[in-house]
């Protein structure tokens, strides 16, 4: 369980620490004597956490004065929990960044709350995956197609308001006609699961192709699942020919919708800062981020947990301009969506 007053005293203390001097770099390197929290915005096992402790086994090395870095995950609310302590609580000097799935990427802007932060007010460090979005349902229930799914109803299981498993399902019910019927609160990754193996629901939607791969590789080996409908910008050539949900939207509005939905998907696991770090500490994690994922040592490491491929890795200056197109959306579709995913 997350010890808030733990880590909010140790986050005071170090706030503390390098008042004064989060601008200015030591001959050894800001980051020396200095501990690097990496919250993963989910449950133990899940292809965001797996992710996430390789890469703290090696960005100390590229940060300047190789501090510790550790993993802690901190799940619930489908990673909004994570956004939301990034925005409020975080210390902003560049010793805490969050690990998420895609989804918190557009709960800002469609999201209930109506917070007073923006997703491209985040700090972007980097993406490692170009994922696509699998709407599936497991070997044994009789919905086996996407026809199927919009002729009889489909329980899902979501993770918590803002991830994409609670949004995605009912944007394709008002797309393409579906009824799928999210049964929500799991944490993560390997709740949902355990809910499909053991038939509490139909299936899963979407399921982050970069997520099954290291957390179910057999369901895949197996032909455990059966993919129902892709939900992103490019198809994956794992899903076995299944339909892609921007092809079938029939109107600009619904293909706009789909974009919208989809574009975090080409920023597969995303790693944000704080808003408010300093440039010269935002220049430095992005660096080592970049330098940690060239590190051969590490992709072998990431390939051999991911069903053998390496990290499609974006950049943060890449990332940040994703950020700012998501941020951007129009009016029209942004009211729509958030009536759609918050009657």
């Amino acid at each position: 369980m997350w010890d808030f007053a733990r880590y909010g005293v140790l986050a005071v203390a170090a706030l503390t620490v390098t008042t004064g001097v989060t601008s200015a770099q030591t001959p050894e390197g800001y980051y020396k004597n200095k501990i690097v929290q990496i919250n993963i915005a989910g449950t133990a096992g899940g292809g965001i956490d797996v992710g996430a402790r390789i890469l703290a086994r090696y960005l100390g090395k590229y940060l300047p004065g190789n501090p510790q870095v550790l993993a802690q995950n901190m799940p619930g609310a489908g990673g909004v929990r994570v956004l939301e302590y990034l925005y409020a609580q975080a210390p902003k000097d560049g010793t805490w960044i969050g690990a998420f799935a895609s989804g918190p990427l557009l709960d800002p802007l469609i999201g209930p709350r109506r917070p007073s932060y923006g997703i491209a007010d985040f700090v972007a460090l980097g993406a490692t995956d170009k994922d696509n979005g699998l709407c599936t349902t497991w070997h044994t229930s009789p919905v086996k197609t996407l026809d199927d799914a919009k002729k009889r109803e489909v329980t899902v299981a979501g993770t918590g308001a803002g991830s994409a498993t609670d949004t995605e399902p009912l944007v394709l019910n008002e797309v393409l006609g579906t009824k799928f019927r999210v049964i929500t609160g799991y944490l993560g990754t390997q709740e949902t699961a355990l809910a499909l193996e053991r038939g509490e629901v139909d299936g899963r939607c979407a399921f982050g192709f970069a997520s099954i791969k290291p957390s179910k590789p057999d369901w895949l080996r197996e032909n455990k699942l059966n993919i129902l409908v892709q939900l992103g910008l490019e198809p994956e050539a794992g899903a076995k020919g299944a339909p892609m949900a921007l092809d079938l939207a029939d109107t600009p509005d619904k293909k706009a919708m789909i974009r919208v939905m989809a574009t975090p998907r080409g920023l597969g696991r995303p790693y944000l800062g704080p808003p408010g770090m300093h440039p010269e500490r935002v220049a430095e994690m992005r660096k080592a981020w970049m330098l940690a994922f060239a590190d051969k040592d590490l992709r072998a490491e990431f390939a051999k947990s991911n069903g053998g491929d390496e990290p499609q890795e974006t950049s943060g200056e890449t990332m940040q301009k994703m950020l700012d197109s998501i941020q951007a959306t129009p009016i029209n579709v942004r009211d729509r969506l958030r009536v759609l995913l918050n009657p």
